[in-house]
């Protein structure tokens, strides 16, 4: 395509609504489920038994009620899909890293107390890898098995 040219976009089509999930490779489903729980606040997503040996597990965020969001058209913060990954299997991360060698996030979340969540982190022990105030403040962390993941307070 030149420069110059325009894409045409069908004006009512609406392609894209949303992001549904993220998949992350884990070591350990089981501890990853603990961990998000712990750190993000997120929760398994379906009645299926939380066990050692899991292969898989979906999870969410609750709402402000603490109610599981059902699927829909419009995806507004997108679920986890863990999965167990080989030993030697990849991490969600950049083959590059930013100016000041940190790794690049594959995510970044919004969040309203950045301030309270990165207290959680320390008390937590969280890998924390950075801190930046670009358009708000920003905290770039790691889970265990190495994901690369971004807070971000607007």
């Amino acid at each position: 395509m030149r420069e110059s040219e325009e894409i045409k976009v069908e004006e009512s089509l609406e392609d894209i609504t949303g992001v549904t999930c993220i998949y992350v490779p884990v070591n350990d489903v089981y501890e990853s489920i603990k961990w998000y729980q712990m750190n993000l606040g997120y929760q398994p997503a379906h009645r299926d038994r939380v066990e050692p040996g899991m292969e898989t597990a979906v999870l969410n965020l609750p709402d402000r009620n603490g109610d599981m969001p059902s699927p829909g058209l419009r995806q507004v913060v997108p679920a986890l899909f863990l999965h167990k990954s080989d030993e030697e299997g990849g991490r969600l991360r950049f083959a590059w890293t930013l100016d000041n060698g940190r790794p690049h996030a594959m995510a970044c979340f919004i969040i309203p107390r950045i301030e309270e969540l990165y207290e959680r982190f320390k008390e937590n022990g969280v890998n924390i890898i950075g801190e930046r105030m670009t358009s708000g403040p920003n905290i770039t962390f790691a889970d265990p098995d190495g994901n690369i993941w971004e807070v971000w307070q607007p």
